[in-house]
């Protein structure tokens, strides 16, 4: 009979940048169960509602990951605006559309390179970092700012992109494209990365949707659900449709992240294309009374934001639900079966942001 053991696993590790503590339950080299552990990093961020007022509170709220700022922000104004019933000028929906759309470019090129350095792919890690600059330098030619932007503000947007800015921006994502065939191809097709990834770590359709698990891990699976087909900001002006796997396992994970930046290509250009003529933003008066729950598409899944006003400029409440929050139970059911050396290569694939779970 296998002897059965309890070991340790993080919150610090070579292969993992993000503090996850797993308690894996092994017998011998096989983990039969794996209890996560989380509160290494809480900063308490949703009880500043009660001290900065609903303005304040967007740059708070973009602070609860770096990648995911945007998304953030432009989540909390939303459900902020939805209280209050107010309609924002269509140029700053696209406007909003267009640097979330970025950012998704961003947060899948990062964990591509993440990927590769934990296969061993070093030369690949970097060509992905380096393409990864360029998204970086556009977001600091339009925003001022690489990684926090604080462009989002309840009402609309506060900087605009004059028609040689959403040239250059095309300009670049056009090359970009380009420049990212050798590295699709590599992640897609190569041999290794296929004995690597392949059958590893399989999240059947039907433990998917009974795990709650969100985002490229929920449609590596073969669900076809995407929050962006919702319509909200100009999503519904888009030709936007789920990018799905059907393996359920780490390669078709890696497969839906890879296309979908091909997809946030295509996105990019076609709000630009249709970007109306405007006012970005429109004058904020009274306080929020009332409470709304947001649904967008983060990079790494559906978040969910509520807010709860009592009229006051202080919220009453501003709840977080995050993709990684709800990844974790279905990473837990897919780990079970597999082996010890592969537990941080599957943590990797649900795309980890514990800065996020622990806001």
């Amino acid at each position: 009979m296998a002897k059965r053991s309890i070991v340790p696993f993080g919150p610090q590790h070579p292969v993992l940048p993000e503090p996850v503590h797993l308690d894996l339950v092994l017998e011998d080299e096989t983990v039969v169960g794996a209890i996560p552990s989380i509160g290494f990093i809480h900063r308490g961020l949703e009880k500043l509602v009660e001290k900065k007022d609903f303005k304040q509170y967007v740059y708070i709220a973009e602070r609860v990951c770096g990648i995911c700022s945007c998304g953030h922000g432009m989540g909390y104004c939303e459900s902020v605006e939805r209280v209050m019933g107010i309609e924002i000028p269509r140029r700053a929906e696209y406007l909003r559309t267009i640097w979330v759309e970025m950012s998704r470019v961003h947060s899948h090129l990062l964990w591509l390179g993440l990927l590769a350095d934990a296969m061993g792919f070093e030369s690949l890690f970097m060509e992905c970092w380096r393409l990864r600059e360029k998204i970086l330098d556009m977001f600091d030619r339009t925003t001022g700012g690489r990684i926090i932007f604080s462009v989002n503000c309840v009402g609309g947007v506060l900087k605009d992109m004059d028609g040689a800015m959403l040239r250059a921006i095309r300009e670049t994502v056009d090359q970009m494209e380009q420049e990212l065939e050798p590295i699709m191809t590599t992640f897609i097709k190569d041999y290794s990365v296929q004995l690597r990834l392949r059958g590893l770590g399989i999240l059947s359709r039907e433990q998917a949707i009974l795990q709650g698990a969100v985002g490229p891990m929920l449609r590596g699976s073969g669900v076809e659900y995407d929050t962006r087909m919702l319509g909200y900001a100009a999503y519904g002006d888009l030709d936007m449709e789920p990018i799905v796997g059907t393996d359920g396992d780490a390669y078709a994970r890696c497969e839906v992240r890879a296309r979908e930046i091909v997809q946030s290509f295509n996105l990019i250009r076609e709000a630009i294309d249709k970007i109306p003529q405007g006012p970005i933003s429109v004058p904020v008066k009274g306080n929020p009374q009332g409470e709304y729950f947001m649904r967008i598409e983060q990079p790494r899944g559906e978040a969910i934001y509520y807010t709860k006003g009592n009229g006051t400029k202080f919220l009453d409440r501003f709840r977080l639900r995050t993709p990684t929050t709800s990844n974790i139970p279905p990473m837990v059911e897919m780990l079970k079966g597999c082996q010890l050396g592969d537990v941080p290569l599957l943590i990797l694939t649900i795309d980890p942001c514990i800065s996020c779970t622990e806001r």
